[in-house]
């Protein structure tokens, strides 16, 4: 039992670093996380950031959600993924910013919404170099893929979507 304690201990603590390290200011990423349990606080949880991120229709139920980064062109990007009955979301911890051609700044949450209908398959992946890093590789039917990575609890997450998408 003390040893299994240890396990999930050591884990724990490795996906926290994992994430992290992923961030290149440390600074941000504290400032992110800190302003992100605020709004769970604020709005009750992450059942209604996520009602009020994707606006879903009526039944659709969350079956769980986690910290972690997704990857993009221009580097990974903070925020919570959602698994509901219907869909597999991600929503960006804080605003980015982006620019018009006229020059000006708007804020917006960078957010990703594939229907679980629409997923061919989750892949548990490692890097081949440090295998202690874990990724997530989620491919839709058209052949697209979403790479997470960071987690705070790897495992949790990849059982609660494995089981979302699974076509039981």
């Amino acid at each position: 039992m003390i040893r299994e304690l240890g396990r999930k201990g050591y884990r724990f603590v490795n996906g926290i670093l994992e994430h992290v390290k992923l961030s290149p200011n440390i600074a941000k990423t504290v400032k992110g996380k800190l302003w992100l349990g605020t709004k769970l606080v604020q709005l009750g949880g992450s059942e209604k950031i996520f009602r009020k991120m994707f606006n879903l229709r009526q039944g659709d139920k969350l079956l769980g959600s986690a910290h972690c980064y997704l990857s993009t062109t221009a580097g990974p990007i903070a925020g919570l993924l959602f698994v509901s009955t219907h869909v597999v979301a991600f929503c960006s911890d804080r605003p980015i910013i982006l620019s018009s051609p006229q020059g000006e700044l708007g804020r917006l949450f960078y957010k990703v919404m594939v229907p679980v209908k629409k997923v061919e398959r989750v892949h548990q992946r490692n890097n081949i170099s440090n295998p202690s890093k874990k990724y997530i590789q989620v491919v839709t039917v058209d052949d697209f893929d979403f790479w997470f990575m960071g987690f705070l609890n790897y495992e949790k997450a990849l059982k609660f979507l494995q089981k979302g998408v699974s076509k039981d």
